[in-house]
């Protein structure tokens, strides 16, 4: 329904009956703000910032609780590799790896996840995400299983609870289950030697 043109509409000789509707500017404001945080993490990722500074809020604090299954028929050595939680996070230190099948950049990384598997002292598990289990086992059989265990993140909701941006970022979690570190993006010769180790070695030690 529309309303009668009154006062100045008369005066201006708009005798149809409808005024000019006033575009509710409101309704753009979550487009505007989405897309400068889109146009901020862009920055950060491809115009020469550094990812390793974008802040997660889960640093010094406890894994998120989470129950994953395993892979469907992915086995190790003629027995199923077992799905995870938070419980299987404590006791020792964890590296937690989110990974992808159709995850170019995975591939790349996977040859130092490979060296890091025989460190002595720790566990690498892995949250194989939103992939298909028979792409997901054919990825690890023919690139290798470093992973002691691996929940499969269908949803991708654990890996929102985990506070991750994309595929692969790799986590380093404390015997008390307390995320103590947080790699975004592939691991490379370089930054596993000189960034990752380190921070690896120091919660290690205690620090």
């Amino acid at each position: 329904m529309t309303t009668p043109d009154t006062g100045a509409d008369a005066q201006n000789g708009s005798g149809n009956g409808t005024g000019k509707r006033r575009f509710p500017v409101l309704v753009l404001l979550p487009l505007v703000v989405f897309a400068a945080l889109a146009a901020l993490f862009l920055f950060q990722l491809t115009l020469g910032g550094d990812p390793q500074k974008i802040p997660s809020a889960l640093i010094n604090k406890p894994a998120p609780d989470f129950s994953l299954p395993p892979v469907e028929g992915l086995s190790a050595d003629g027995k199923p590799v077992p799905g995870f939680g938070r419980e299987d996070l404590t006791g020792k230190v964890s590296v937690v790896n989110v990974f992808a099948s159709w995850c170019v950049p995975c591939r790349q990384e996977h040859p130092l996840l490979e060296e890091l598997a025989t460190v002595d002292g720790i566990q690498l598990v892995g949250i194989n995400y939103k992939d298909k289990p028979e792409n997901a086992r054919r990825f690890l059989g023919s690139l290798g299983n470093p992973y002691d265990l691996i929940g499969a993140d269908s949803g991708g909701r654990t890996a929102i609870e985990w506070g991750v941006y994309g595929v692969p970022e790799t986590f380093i979690v404390d015997a008390d289950g307390m995320i103590r570190y947080k790699f975004i993006g592939p691991l490379s010769p370089t930054s596993y030697r000189d960034v990752f180790m380190p921070e690896l070695k120091k919660v290690m030690a205690g620090g």
